[in-house]
């Protein structure tokens, strides 16, 4: 019990000192005796106390990360799940627009040949059955294909139909070396063999080793009987080189085709010919001639060109006379001499005696 109280009066002693302490240290305001005690203290203590945060603070900011770290994560994947939402529907927003730009242009062109057309969806390419140049469509059987028929789009022949399924259907493309198609040339109506290379080009083999053929030429599909494989009137491509004849019986040029067989999405697949040949009402307007700039020169008189606003101005100077007009300059008028001497004195005292009888008048 006595040490009990001795500690209990010990601490009631430390705690009215502390109380004087602050209360004499609040009341001197800036000159307070206690300043130098403060002082020595921190001079003391300071160094520990920047030793102990030094080796504290480092495992507390590990602590503080670990904390964090769950939460960093949480908002990164949000982030990344939103960033991956919008580019899915940014990109299902350009697929959608160009989809649909390539229906309306495949609508246009069915339109314009009267061919009735079943659409369809590119699901696969590649090989399929032996053949190195195919696609693969979501349209078969029960949705009315049929093998040997005739595949297009907006730009023009994209193949024809050589295997069928319940809901699937496989196409050569034009590129396929095995493909080959009747052809015709605008205009002057020359026929050939279109036959694919398994690269972007078609080589093209007229008939007529004499035809009339430059680069730039255009030309149709002419037609199979029955309208299988091929309708008439789908647009092939555009010639793009004309070799020299060789003399031969036949004359092959090289065809550039209007299809970008490498982009193929949205295709139509003819399920009903049309009723009349279509001849060359399908294919695309031809390019617009650029105009040819025209450069109008003034010449002037001394035969310089005139600079520009000084037409006006040389044309204002030229009404003055024909001073400006003439290039030779003024002409002088010469006065009338007589050809007789004698006369010129006989008029010079003609004027003298005429002159003396007016003074005497007067």
């Amino acid at each position: 019990m006595r040490d009990s109280r001795e500690s209990r009066l010990l601490l009631i002693l430390l705690v009215a000192i502390a109380f004087a302490l602050i209360t004499v240290d609040m009341r001197s305001g800036e000159s307070s005796p206690l300043d130098s005690a403060r002082e020595g203290a921190a001079s003391v203590f300071g160094p520990v106390e920047n030793a102990v945060a030094g080796a504290v603070d480092p495992v507390g900011n590990a602590i503080t990360a670990v904390r964090e770290s769950g939460d960093r994560h949480d908002r990164l994947a949000a982030l990344e799940r939103e960033n991956a939402e919008l580019k899915t529907q940014l990109g299902s927003d350009e697929r959608r627009d160009s989809r649909a730009a390539q229906l309306d242009k495949l609508l246009r062109t069915a339109a314009a040949g009267q061919y009735g057309v079943k659409g369809a969806q590119v699901i696969a390419i590649g090989a399929a059955q032996g053949f190195s140049w195919t696609i693969t469509l979501d349209v078969g059987e029960r949705d009315g294909i049929t093998t040997d028929m005739t595949v297009l789009n907006g730009d023009g022949l994209v193949g024809r139909v050589t295997t069928v399924g319940p809901t699937t259907s496989t196409v050569l493309l034009a590129t396929d070396p095995d493909f080959t198609v009747g052809t015709r040339l605008e205009g002057n109506d020359e026929l050939g063999f279109a036959t694919g290379r398994g690269d972007s080009w078609l080589t093209v083999q007229l008939l007529n080793s004499k035809a009339d053929v430059k680069k730039g030429d255009r030309m149709v599909t002419f037609g199979s009987s029955g309208d299988r494989p091929f309708v008439p009137g789908v647009p092939v491509g555009k010639v793009v080189e004309v070799p020299p004849t060789t003399g031969g019986l036949t004359r092959t040029i090289r065809v550039e085709p209007y299809v970008g067989f490498s982009r193929l999405d949205i295709v139509g697949v003819v399920v009903e010919p049309p009723r009349e040949n279509p001849r060359d009402t399908v294919l695309p307007d031809p390019p617009k001639a650029e105009p040819t700039p025209t450069v109008t020169v003034t010449v002037g008189p001394d035969g310089e060109p005139l600079e520009e606003g000084a037409e006006g101005q040389d044309g204002l100077e030229g009404q003055g006379g024909q001073d400006e007009l003439d290039p030779q300059g003024p002409q002088e008028t010469e006065p009338d001499v007589p050809a007789d001497p004698d006369a010129v004195g006989r008029d010079t005292e003609e004027v003298a005696g005429a002159a003396g009888i007016d003074e005497g008048v007067e």
